[in-house]
């Protein structure tokens, strides 16, 4: 039995790197899961396991280590159940577009609450600068400004054009997950990131404006500096999973600071005497922000932002 490390997830297979450096290929055993978490996935890129090799030489997770964190959203097969993106992740790197696709600010919103609820660092990397208007190079301006103020970091950058040595730094030395809706062009800045040194290729031109999928799996990458990077298929949409309605802007940074104000503990801020939060909704906390708030509160179809 040995100890290794969750790098690649396909349909039918885990990859792990062992000790020595070799990528295995192995099954998972029917019976493995975590306790506490009904998940589609019981191993996910980024989990330290143990292995063991069977007489017949096939090799078994037969052990998941507890995990430091992890980001989970819910299952676009079984609702009531989740799908673990990554695990031991010291930040997610969400890539998102003011247009060529639309990153919606609710999408935004649901992944920075989760990353909040689940204690992953987050940023947000604004890409395909050069595709933009004027008009709509102001607006992302004034979004970045929004989650600045919010102390989440922000980048603007063109992954197909720029020279992005500015933010390689943001990788090296860490594990980063990189999300994103399909199309925002996660696999080309994957491709900037590591150059030459990339271990697969991916032919994006035609899936550039169109909101396809250009990766089937995740997989992690080693930067030759140091430090990994998780790529994960694009996804459509991201469904919360259990947050209880008291617990909702705790996730949310200026409306949990707002809330200390509030008459009540439990105030929903829907409406309640005394609510500290309410008054500030165009002013101090962004209406986007609040309808995205509202959204994960009041949310009942399941199916919504799968």
């Amino acid at each position: 039995m040995a100890q290794a490390l969750v790098i690649k997830i396909t349909g039918s297979t885990v990859g792990v790197l062992t000790s020595d450096g070799s990528v295995v290929d192995c099954h998972i055993k029917g019976n493995l899961r975590i306790a506490g978490i009904r998940s589609t996935n019981p191993v996910a890129v980024g989990d330290q396991v143990t292995v063991e090799t069977q007489t017949d030489g096939t090799t078994w997770i037969t052990t998941i280590l507890p995990r430091r964190n992890y980001i989970i959203r819910r299952s676009t097969n079984l609702s009531k159940q989740s799908h673990i993106l990554a695990a031991n992740i010291d930040r997610l790197a969400l890539v998102v577009t003011l247009n060529h696709p639309v990153t919606a600010t609710t999408f935004i919103d649901r992944v920075l609450a989760t990353a909040e609820a689940y204690n992953v660092p987050a940023m947000l990397i604004f890409n395909k600068t050069d595709l933009f208007t004027p008009d709509e190079l102001q607006q992302q301006s004034e979004l970045r400004a929004l989650y600045e103020s919010l102390g989440y970091q922000t980048v603007a950058l063109s992954a197909l054009h720029d020279d992005i040595a500015a933010i390689r730094s943001e990788f090296v030395g860490k594990t980063t997950l990189l999300s994103g809706n399909s199309g925002v062009g996660k696999s080309t800045l994957l491709n900037a990131l590591f150059g030459e040194t990339m271990t697969r290729t991916a032919d994006i031109s035609k899936a550039h404006d169109m909101g396809m999928h250009t990766t089937t799996f995740s997989e992690m990458y080693r930067l030759p500096e140091g430090g990994w990077v998780i790529d994960t298929p694009g996804i459509k949409g991201f469904g919360t999973l259990d947050m209880q309605k008291e617990e909702v802007g705790h996730y949310f940074r200026e409306i949990f600071a707002l809330s200390r104000q509030c008459r009540y503990s439990n105030c929903l801020h829907c409406g309640e005497p005394g609510c500290a939060v309410l008054p500030e909704v165009g002013q101090s906390v962004a209406p986007s922000r609040f309808d995205s708030y509202l959204s994960i509160l009041t949310d009942a179809d399941e199916s919504k932002y799968r």
